[in-house]
């Protein structure tokens, strides 16, 4: 079984910083695409800033120049630096890890999986 567990979520106060971490667990053998995702309430879950095995970098227009993105593929865990935070950054944020490869026995598996979301609030 592989489950996500995200840490380093909190208050801070405009203009502070947060470090988010994402670690999976499990037989895993590789992972495509690790990423993190917002949802405020009242509003649709959105993609903040995603990485891929390779290294590769995706961010939402808010996010770029503010938030850096970071994995260790050998600690199967992604990481989100968040600079110069705004009070519209405040949300849940969510850990996402998609084509996991995982043995079940002999057998390989692959799947999506998200984490239970650590809140960020941001004070103005």
């Amino acid at each position: 079984q592989v489950q996500l567990v995200e840490s380093g979520g909190g208050l801070v106060q405009a203009g502070g910083s947060l470090r988010l971490s994402c670690v999976a667990s499990g037989n895993i053998f590789s992972i495509r695409a690790m990423g993190w995702y917002r949802q405020a309430p009242g509003k649709q879950r959105e993609s903040v800033a995603v990485i891929t095995q390779d290294s590769t970098t995706q961010y939402t227009d808010s996010a770029k120049g503010r938030f850096t993105i970071s994995r260790d593929n050998a600690k199967n865990t992604v990481y989100l630096q968040m600079n110069s935070l705004r009070p519209e950054d405040t949300a849940a944020y969510y850990c996402n890890a998609e084509g996991v490869t995982y043995y079940k026995g002999p057998l390989p598996y692959t799947n999506d999986y998200w984490g239970q979301g650590t809140q960020v609030t941001v004070s103005s």
